[in-house]
């Protein structure tokens, strides 16, 4: 249920939480965009090589300690354990994205199955049976044109 708060000038406002929710969703939006742009630049690659390299090196000078091993496991796994959900999220987005363009070209398209444009929303039975009736259909149509082809040529003789 909404709580009622008051405002800065007195007036009675509500704090509702999907507003917090989709505020915090937005953050998250940006936050993850930004950070894939950046950890996909090639110097960021060459950054995270040159940590590496540097930690190694440091390995002789502090006798290959325990604290040693433990600063470079730890530090690749928590990046790797936050890169995971960052990577998964923009990946999520970007099918989205990729699947409303490609629905929107088969809405577009007349004689097209407009049930195509929502095919991710099947279950993984459907389209595997969809799946199999294009694979069939594909075939099918590489026939067509080699019967076409041979009978020409059969004519022509």
């Amino acid at each position: 249920m909404p709580t009622t708060r008051k405002d800065g000038q007195g007036r009675a406002s509500r704090n509702r939480p999907s507003e917090m929710r989709e505020r915090i969703s937005r953050a998250f939006e940006i936050f993850a965009a930004a950070t894939a742009r950046i950890a996909g630049r090639p110097y960021i690659f060459f950054a995270a090589v040159t940590i590496v390299l540097v930690w190694a090196a440091t390995g002789p000078l502090v006798g290959f300690t325990d604290t040693w091993q433990l600063v470079i496991n730890t530090s690749t796994t928590i990046i790797t354990f936050l890169m995971v959900f960052l990577i998964q999220h923009t990946q999520n987005r970007d099918t989205l994205a990729l699947q409303i363009k490609v629905a929107e070209l088969l809405v577009a398209l007349k004689g097209a199955d407009g049930d195509l444009a929502t095919a991710e929303d099947l279950s993984e039975d459907s389209l595997e049976q969809l799946h199999e009736r294009f694979r069939s259909a594909v075939h099918t149509s590489r026939q067509v044109p080699r019967r076409a082809a041979r009978s020409k040529g059969k004519s022509a003789k």
